[in-house]
């Protein structure tokens, strides 16, 4: 086998690799030899099937083989020798002369072929010691924990009957049954029984509820309406339809209360339980929101401090990825980039900007975890693959399932406990100080550090597994 480089442009590297005649014969005829003492056929006793007949039934399919695994052979090879990291998976090309391959099958000709390698940028990690960050952090004010208890008590309150002849406003709940059409024929889901219905609370498609404003028990009415055209059914969406629907009761809601009752119905043995709780609970959720207002400026801080090329390839990953993500929006908005006060054009370079910002910012913290030894414990994953399953009530299995027979997967699931580990390292690097702010200035710009925050990258994933892998190596 000959291994010639051909090209080392940027990340780009391509080879050439020569299988000779001699050495194609050498490996068919070695398989062929390991398969006569397994093969089986009738006429012959085992392991004396003669060479040559299994050539004649085997031979393309054995070097079929045999040329795989040269291919593999030689992949491994050139990552060796030239100590590379890769981004991707490497692309090979054969020739386009259809003789050449049959003689190469036929192992009476060489065959070359061309190995095209994207590699991952030679990172020098910089010192961050002189990078101070600040980390907003709120307290609960009462009025939150007022606010959240009201929002309980009104999700939890109870409504009475208001009599025959009330009339419905807003607020209201009625018991309702409807038949849906479109174009005079019954439509699926289009029918229902004995169906709470708020009104005012935009339950129901638009238009649905303002039609039954002032509607008494035991009334019927025809509601005209058109589903959205982002409507979740493809073959409702942007539909006219009619609904007939009969109220058989109209109730009023009851006083809202916030008492050892309430806490009752969530469990709490007192009111005073269900405020702590409340408390803790907005608590975390400033926490949580604290760590990643201060987890984006450490990312601002490391975005400064380096410069280096980017494999094109997981750029464009990366922003195919962020761009559909827009493109969906923007249809379930129903709005366009002038809607937005921008063009196309504009918007994606806007937005392979923040794609270049990801898969940098994914391949330092990489770097830095693999240089680290930051590892993660098999009791880790697990933990975070059970908090998936509960994410789907009644799927848990399945999707356990789904993540432990695909390792592409669960390295989505690693990924991002390795970079908070990452993050937590480099935060013990650098000063930190607490300032005390508002909830509304904790919970400012959202949008925009959503947009720029360090996603997990795939490759970026599959580095940070192998620095694991490493690091474990080490420690054995």
């Amino acid at each position: 086998m000959n291994v010639t480089e051909t090209l080392s442009q940027g990340l780009k590297r391509e080879f050439q690799v020569v299988l000779n005649a001699a050495d194609l014969k050498t490996r068919l005829d070695d398989s062929l030899q390991d398969l006569q003492g397994k093969a089986k056929i009738n006429g012959f006793r085992p392991g004396k099937v003669p060479v040559a007949h299994l050539r004649r039934l085997y031979g393309r399919s054995v070097m079929s083989d045999v040329l795989q695994n040269a291919v593999n052979e030689a992949n491994q090879k050139i990552v060796a020798d030239n100590n590379l990291k890769l981004a991707f998976e490497p692309q090979i090309r054969f020739p386009e002369n259809k003789d050449e391959i049959e003689a190469a099958m036929e192992a009476k000709g060489d065959l070359a072929f061309t190995v095209a390698l994207e590699v991952l940028p030679k990172i020098e990690l910089v010192d961050i010691s002189d990078v101070s960050l600040v980390k907003p952090v709120a307290e609960v004010p009462d009025a939150d924990v007022d606010a959240a208890l009201l929002r309980m008590a009104s999700g939890n309150r109870t409504y009475s009957a208001k009599g025959e002849e009330a009339k419905a406003e807003t607020g209201d709940r009625l018991m309702i049954s409807y038949v849906g059409t479109i174009d005079g024929k019954a439509f699926e889901g289009g029918t229902g029984e004995g169906i709470p219905l708020d009104l005012g609370s935009g339950q129901f498609i638009p238009g649905f509820e303002e039609q039954l404003e002032g509607v008494k028990q035991g009334e019927t009415r025809t509601i005209k309406v058109t589903f959205p055209e982002n409507y979740g059914a493809a073959h409702l969406a942007g539909q006219a339809a009619e609904f007939v629907v009969t109220v058989t009761e109209v109730q009023g809601p009851d006083a809202i209360k916030i008492d050892d009752e309430l806490a009752k119905a969530f469990g709490m043995e007192s009111l005073d339980a269900l405020k702590t709780a409340v408390s803790e609970q907005i608590g975390r959720d400033f926490g949580a929101q604290s760590r990643r207002k201060l987890k984006k400026s450490l990312l601002d801080a490391l975005d400064g401090k380096y410069t280096f090329e980017l494999p094109p390839t997981l750029v464009d990953q990366e922003f195919n990825s962020v761009w559909s993500q827009v493109e969906a929006d923007m249809k379930q908005a129903n709005k366009t980039f002038a809607d937005e006060d921008t063009t196309e054009d504009a918007a994606r370079a806007d937005y392979r900007k923040i794609a270049e910002r990801r898969v940098r910012l994914g391949l330092v913290l990489a770097e830095i975890g693999e240089q680290a030894k930051v590892q993660i414990s098999d009791d880790e994953v697990t933990q975070a693959l059970i908090e998936r399953a509960r994410q789907f009530p009644g799927q848990e299995k399945q999707v356990w399932e789904f993540y432990r027979k695909n390792p592409q997967a669960l390295a989505e699931i690693r990924a991002p406990i390795f970079e908070e580990k990452v993050v937590d390292h480099l935060l013990g690097q650098v000063k930190v100080e607490d300032q005390t702010v508002s909830r509304e200035a904790l919970y400012a710009d959202d949008e925009v550090e959503a947009a720029t925050e360090a996603k997990p990258k795939k490759a970026a994933a599959k580095k940070s597994k192998k620095a694991e892998d490493k690091a474990e190596d080490a420690s054995a």
